[in-house]
């Protein structure tokens, strides 16, 4: 039963998906491109690479001989992991879905075109005049993406033509990898955005935890908040259109699949073949399996007898506010006397402003509203302090 798990990307995600993984037993080697990231700090091992250097991926993957490589971010030479498949390492969710979900435009044709889901208008621009072709016939105002990047980084709405050159630019210091070309999406006016935690399994049926609603700025998630209030129409396309999506990608895991609710009906947004930054809001206890629990499970091909949902919760991030390093937190004493409450601090050893350090969590009881705890969870973030040394 004990497996060797690499996982490619050591941040909180990673770390709680390890902590999960050593509870039922796992060896884990946690990689990323900077030594103690957080997840590095609980495995059993841990490398220092860049994930986008093939030839140094291979010599890993051949110095530990993995059973399971578990992808957590999106800067890796995914193309790799079909080869390490052929050589009998699983590929979580797959190979396919790795390469597919690591970069928006594969995900995104995949559903538009493919299988027909209901998108926002969108265009590809490799350049600042593609751009500024693409803007003109997705109008505005329209979001511009890298192609790969995760938690908003290169994202920015364009309002006006005098917005389309520093969108471009904005693009390209916030890219992950070498792919210059981005996304640039017609605005959707929505009132909401959920995200569908997903679990298909080895064998078992695919699973749909309670939809998870939450915020964002500057495109990264600010708080979030289970169940959300959804028609059971639009829960019910919902889990369709991501049970279509992961059964073409193939493979087992958790997906966290993104939807804007608007007055038109249901949106397919993004996809991520792995536990969901919105989702953390489970580990406040809202399920009897958090994302991560749930994860972990279905990876090692464990059975999942059901996702039931215990009590409501809400999460608010807790972000640095400046560049720095070991970073303390103050204001921990006074923010946890709140009944129902809890704070995460991920150990990150670097700041800069607007990095996510930490998750403050805040549960109910059955029934209790969602904005209460909404606004519990972010009263209890704001108590919350980074302090770190300047550099």
């Amino acid at each position: 039963m004990r497996k060797k798990i690499m996982l490619l990307g050591s941040g909180e995600l990673g770390r709680e998906f390890v902590i999960a993984a050593k509870r039922l037993g796992q060896y884990v080697i946690a990689v990323d491109s900077y030594d103690d990231a957080p997840a590095q700090q609980v495995a059993d091992e841990r490398e220092v690479i860049d994930m986008l250097d093939g030839a140094a991926l291979d010599a890993l993957v051949e110095k530990h001989r993995p059973d399971v490589i578990v992808p957590e971010i999106e800067a890796i030479r995914t193309e790799r992991f079909y080869a390490y498949e052929e050589q009998g390492i699983r590929v979580v969710p797959s190979a396919r879905a790795a390469n597919f979900t690591m970069n928006r435009k594969a995900i995104r044709d995949l559903a538009a075109k493919e299988l027909g889901l209901r998108t926002a208008d969108y265009r590809y621009a490799a350049s600042l005049e593609e751009l500024v072709h693409a803007v003109a016939e997705v109008g505005l105002p329209c979001v511009v993406k890298p192609l790969m990047s995760s938690s908003g980084k290169g994202q920015s709405t364009v309002k006006s033509a005098a917005d389309i050159e520093k969108a471009w630019s904005f693009s390209q210091s916030g890219k992950r990898g070498d792919i210059a070309e981005v996304i640039v999406e017609a605005f959707v006016t929505f009132h909401t955005e959920i995200t569908l935690l997903t679990v298909t399994q080895q064998n078992g049926p695919t699973l749909f935890c309670p939809p998870v609603g939450h915020r964002q700025e500057r495109g990264d998630y600010q708080e979030s908040w289970q169940p959300c209030r959804i028609s059971e129409k639009d829960l019910q396309e919902a889990r369709d259109i991501a049970g279509k999506v992961t059964h073409a990608l193939t493979g087992a895991g958790i997906w966290g699949v993104e939807f804007f609710l608007a007055d038109d009906g249901i949106y397919f947004s993004e996809l991520s073949p792995r536990p969901h930054d919105t989702g953390m809001v489970t580990l406040a206890g809202t399920q009897n399996f958090s994302e991560f629990e749930l994860h972990a499970r279905a990876v090692l091909g464990l059975p999942i007898p059901g996702i039931e949902l215990l009590r409501p919760g809400a999460s608010a991030v807790i972000l640095a506010a400046e560049d720095g390093s070991s970073p303390d937190f103050t204001g921990l004493d006074d923010a946890l006397c709140e009944p129902g409450t809890d704070i995460r601090i991920f150990g990150k050893p670097v700041t800069r402003p607007y990095r996510r350090m930490a998750v403050a969590l805040a549960v109910g009881d059955p029934g209790n509203d969602a904005d209460a705890l909404r606004r519990k969870a972010a009263a209890c973030a704001a108590k919350v302090r980074v302090v770190s040394r300047q550099e």
